[in-house]
């Protein structure tokens, strides 16, 4: 069974996450944390057991769903689950569907014969969502979602797909593994995080937005279209859709965006994620909110204190990022 970590996901904190929550057990108290921009959710994840109170925010609608099958409440049947899983694995290539999804995707991020059973999965699981519970029904549209991620023609998201005929016949089937969180009052959004901040009090944020000018609504904008199943109007040799979720942090008011956020969180500890890769050759991969900028916002709302641990970043292989670092922030936040 999949377990949330495995998931390509730019910006994964998969690697840091246990140095992260060292962290934020060392220096914060409390039993209710806040993921501002979850992303993977990693750190939700293996903080939750700790947790009375969990909330968890992204722009994502594929993200909410998958959010929801390892975190939400709600029945579900291990043998419908099973049963679904037999079923997905033993599509006929007779039965297969080559529609819209397959027409657009197929050859390019998925092999053709695996991207019709990946369509003929989906519209399955659209005709039948009301013969399961909706907790079965998130379970197996992330399942699907992170069986695909194994085979996708990519370097880790859909900006673009290697330009070579992808592999075919390896899709396979799993199922994820949710949490038992059953002693755990959680909440999922997909959000706004500067609006959301102001509907949230919790003990603990931990906060790991964006940082360049890559939307990660373009990123992942397959995933978009399989949560929605629209047949959008896509463009562009990525063939993405329209970006319906802009965030302002991938844009040059991001500083100011950011204080905005800082200032309305309702918290005892803040904890930020930060990584240094501003002097990347790369323009798309240069931070919008420079180091001395994040330091001088947080001073403003207490003692600051930080810490780093060298870190290989992300990159599809065109941009070196010698020495590069994460850096965490973690204050008790002060009144103003």
């Amino acid at each position: 069974m999949l377990s949330i970590g495995n998931r390509r996901f730019v910006g994964s904190k998969q690697k840091l996450a246990d140095w992260i929550i060292k962290a934020i057990n060392t220096n914060c108290k409390g039993n209710s944390f806040f993921e501002v921009f979850a992303g993977t959710s990693i750190i939700s994840f293996k903080l939750a057991v700790q947790m009375k109170y969990l909330i968890i925010n992204d722009t994502l609608q594929s993200n909410k769903v998958i959010y929801e099958a390892f975190y939400g409440k709600g029945r579900k049947s291990q043998k419908i689950l099973s049963y679904y899983k037999e079923q997905f694995n033993s599509i006929s290539q007779r039965n297969i569907l080559k529609g819209w999804f397959t027409k657009n995707y197929g050859g390019k991020y998925f092999g053709i014969k695996d991207c019709s059973v990946i369509e003929t999965i989906r519209n399955l699981l659209e005709n039948e969502k009301f013969q399961i519970t909706k907790k079965e029904y998130r379970i197996l549209l992330a399942s699907l979602i992170y069986s695909m991620d194994k085979i996708a023609n990519t370097v880790g998201h859909f900006d673009a797909y290697i330009q070579k005929t992808p592999v075919d016949n390896q899709f396979y089937f799993d199922l994820i593994q949710p949490l038992d969180l059953q002693d755990v009052k959680v909440d999922i959004y997909c959000c706004d995080a500067n609006v959301l901040a102001k509907k949230i009090k919790t003990d603990i944020v931990y906060i790991d937005p964006p940082y360049n000018s890559r939307q990660y609504c373009q990123f992942y904008h397959i995933y978009e279209t399989l949560v929605k199943w629209d047949n959008p109007e896509i463009f562009g040799t990525a063939l993405k859709r329209k970006g319906e979720v802009l965030s302002d942090y991938c844009r040059t008011r991001a500083p100011m965006i950011f204080n905005d956020l800082i200032e309305k969180l309702d918290c005892n500890y803040l904890v930020i994620s930060y990584n240094n890769n501003y002097n990347s050759k790369s323009k798309s991969s240069r931070n919008k909110i420079q180091l001395s900028e994040i330091k001088r916002i947080l001073s403003k709302y207490g003692k600051v204190k930080t810490i780093s641990k060298s870190h290989k970043a992300f990159n599809a292989g065109k941009t070196d990022l010698p020495n590069h670092k994460e850096f965490l922030f973690i204050l008790k936040k002060r009144l103003k």
